[in-house]
């Protein structure tokens, strides 16, 4: 158990100190906007692209690990707004953030640094694929659902407008080039590679720092039962709907692919969770899930990491 302790101990301690320093006054809460900023648009598309074009095209695409990582999602994103709309009876966009908490994972921010401590190397071309699926379907999708309410909007609209978003995704865009960069055999001078490992490099304990100090302030006083139902489906359904997929519908023969997509479905919801369900007012409930789910979070990857060592699928 130690060993795997030694695994996660790291990532909350990077968490607790960004939350602890940010409690403290040494940073403020709106100084993790800026750090988080740097970290999604230049630090983890350096890794994406460091990882992605030092790699060969056949071990970059995993077309089994995307189809189970993408039903997996939807599987759980379906049952989601299945209960919350039928068996709660919510709205459509209380529904959306529902199924949004429950099936998003933050693949960069604390997914990257799980998988790459447990598993290694591999971690940068999982995040890439995760974030292949998240960007153009789950996220997609969902956005749509919330603004679909009694058919007041346009989903079609809805998803045009994310689309024209993701183009101006740098992720996107490294995503991109990286795969270019493999498939061409193109490598970058080594000054300029070295500058790009550089920023990469940052990603992960910055990431992690900017978790913990977003944290700070979130409140869960009201919405115990809303926010353990998103926590429990986040934390427990989501990565039981990839066991269940892997073992019956996309078997995926790479042991350290499997148990990566374990991993990645078991991580806490992303920290824009709250951002993205802002516009219909659900900023509050965002919040909380995020707090709740990223603190238990703890037991639960430590618990999955001692069954996949354990008991390896």
């Amino acid at each position: 158990m130690f060993d795997i302790l030694a695994i996660t101990a790291p990532i909350y301690v990077a968490i607790f100190l960004g939350y602890g320093l940010t409690r403290w006054g040494v940073f403020q809460k709106s100084d993790m906007r800026g750090f988080g900023t740097f970290v999604i648009k230049v630090s983890l598309p350096a890794m994406l692209f460091n990882a992605l074009s030092n790699t060969q095209v056949k071990e970059i695409f995993k077309p089994s690990y995307l189809a189970a990582y993408a039903l997996a999602s939807l599987a759980t994103l379906a049952l989601a707004l299945v209960w919350s709309m039928k068996i709660k009876r919510e709205s459509f966009s209380f529904s959306s953030c529902y199924a949004m908490g429950m099936s998003c994972p933050n693949s960069g921010f604390v997914g990257y640094p799980v998988v790459l401590l447990s598993l290694g190397p591999i971690a940068g071309v999982v995040l890439a694929l995760n974030m292949i699926v998240e960007l153009f379907f789950i996220i997609p999708i969902l956005m749509a659902w919330a603004d679909a309410q009694e058919g007041k909007n346009s989903a079609v609209q809805v998803l045009w407008q994310t689309f024209n978003g993701m183009l101006k995704n740098t992720l996107l865009w490294c995503i991109v080039l990286g795969f270019l960069f493999s498939w061409f055999e193109i490598q970058l001078p080594q000054s300029l590679n070295r500058s790009v490992t550089l920023f990469a490099q940052a990603s992960g304990a910055l990431s992690l720092f900017v978790i913990g100090g977003s944290l700070v302030g979130l409140s869960v006083q009201g919405m115990g039962p809303r926010v353990s139902q998103i926590a429990f489906g986040k934390l427990i359904l989501h990565p039981l709907t990839m066991l269940f997929v892997l073992l019956w519908l996309v078997p995926i023969s790479d042991p350290l692919l499997r148990a990566a997509a374990i991993l990645s479905c078991a991580m806490p919801m992303f920290g824009i969770y709250p951002i993205l369900t802002q516009k219909h007012g659900h900023e509050g409930l965002s919040a909380a899930a995020l707090l709740v789910t990223t603190v238990a979070s703890f037991f639960s990857l430590n618990g999955v990491l001692w069954l996949l060592k354990t008991h390896p699928i």
